[in-house]
């Protein structure tokens, strides 16, 4: 594999917020068209990782590439045509219709005099209402759409800029289970049909080894792993990572991951703290 194979490489990344360092020493490379998905405890640093892949924060050593090209070294506009992030919390403009919303993805494309779209960005912008389901409810204000509608809003609004890489800040928050599944399949049909890469930070295990290609391990700001979800997703490395004993067993709907108790207790520091229920995770490709 070339480096040409390659969409977004982080070379011996450091950041964090102000002094205080949170990453340190990645090297990750994401290739074209997969998804990839950062997992690990909180405070691992996953999210201070997405924000260094997106430029949100400016790295304190080391580099982001997109198409080989420093990220700090290109313009905010050609940064925008080419790479989307979708924040775990947004601001919602007073008054905005959804339509009006997700024609905020294109103005990457505009001049700053522009108000109105031309053909192309209206054809966009309408397709992306169309892959998100949202054309029935396009007029309707942002404001008044349910939890999952208002996700798929802000996805849309991602899609409008034609990114070649898409990265999400734990998307499925606050959305019940019917609407994280409907919310990934999503981003899943985007993945296999159009080639757009997926970068997600994920605290459900199930759904990251369900959607993506590959499982990034975070802990304490350190890359501990990389690879398939099976390969990544072992009971050696949970019990290191996130302290719990866990047992995989083989199902008819793939492997399942059954934390089976803590291997620390947060009171006592030493033995084991049985959990009262246990909690399968799929890590089967669907």
């Amino acid at each position: 594999m070339t480096n040409q194979d390659f969409v977004l490489e982080a070379i011996d990344l450091a950041g964090g917020y102000g002094s205080r360092s949170v990453i340190s020493e990645v090297d990750l490379s994401v290739q074209r068209g997969e998804w990839l998905s950062c997992v690990g405890p909180n405070g691992s640093g996953k999210s201070t990782l997405l924000r260094l892949l997106s430029r949100l924060l400016k790295p304190h050593a080391g580099q982001v590439l997109l198409n080989g090209v420093d990220l700090q070294t290109q313009k905010s506009s050609t940064l925008a045509r080419r790479l989307a992030m979708l924040p775990q919390y947004h601001r919602i403009p007073a008054g905005i219709s959804v339509r009006q919303l997700v024609s905020l993805g294109r103005s990457p494309y505009q001049n700053w005099w522009q108000w109105d779209l031309d053909l192309a960005g209206r054809q966009y912008v309408e397709r992306a209402l169309a892959q998100t389901r949202l054309l029935p409810l396009a007029a309707q204000p942002v404001e008044a759409l349910s939890g999952g509608e208002r996700q798929r809003a802000f996805l849309a609004l991602a899609l409008a800029q034609n990114p070649q890489v898409l990265l999400l800040d734990e998307p499925t928050t606050f959305l019940d289970l019917r609407y994280q599944l409907e919310l990934l399949e999503l981003l899943k049909t985007l993945n296999r049909e159009q080639g757009l890469t997926v970068i997600t930070v994920l605290h459900d295990l199930n759904l990251a080894a369900r959607h993506s290609h590959r499982i990034a391990l975070l802990s304490a700001g350190s890359l501990v792993a990389l690879g398939s979800p099976a390969d990544v997703l072992t009971p050696s490395q949970l019990q290191q990572v996130f302290g719990l004993a866990v047992e995989l067993i083989q199902t008819s709907v793939g492997l399942q991951m059954c934390p089976l108790h803590s291997t620390t207790d947060p009171l006592q520091g030493s033995s084991p703290t049985l959990l009262n229920h246990h909690y399968p995770y799929s890590l089967s490709k669907s």
